[in-house]
């Protein structure tokens, strides 16, 4: 009986996936060195573990000291429950509905106002890397 292409790849991938185990261990490791770095950088650098998770995982992933297989089934799996993490965030706010009632034209209006700075910020500070950019290009030239 032949095998269709999509059972065949499907076979593949479960072959080169490492276990479980595995993956688990290595996103442990990557989050253990993670939270070490946070703890040993200055107070004036702080960075969230889970941000040293991602720079340390993607260092890894490029300099192929882990390869793809190895991390892709646990990756899919926590992606497809990401909305999860965000239930909590999500109750917090129900709660603050009272606040929210007080105070709500003014967290609207600081909202609008910092989110306006930030795009005027960008946008100056990435036509500066542009201009800086056409001149070291016309130097060499």
């Amino acid at each position: 009986m032949n095998k269709t292409e999509k059972e065949r790849i499907i076979e593949e991938e479960q072959k080169d996936a490492s276990p479980v185990i595995i993956q688990l261990g290595i996103f442990a490791a990557v989050l253990f060195v993670s939270n070490i770095l946070s703890l040993i950088m200055p107070k004036a650098f702080p960075v969230p573990v889970p941000v040293w998770g991602l720079i340390i995982l993607y260092v890894l992933l490029t300099t192929h000291v882990v390869k793809l297989h190895q991390v892709e089934k646990l990756s899919g799996f926590l992606i497809g429950i990401i909305g999860v993490f965000f239930v909590p965030s999500g109750i917090q706010m129900y709660k603050s509905l009272d606040l929210i009632k007080e105070d709500g034209i003014t967290l609207f209006i600081a909202i609008i106002a910092s989110t306006i700075v930030l795009l005027v910020t960008v946008t100056f500070t990435t036509r500066l890397f542009i201009s800086i950019s056409r001149k070291i290009r016309n130097r060499r030239e």
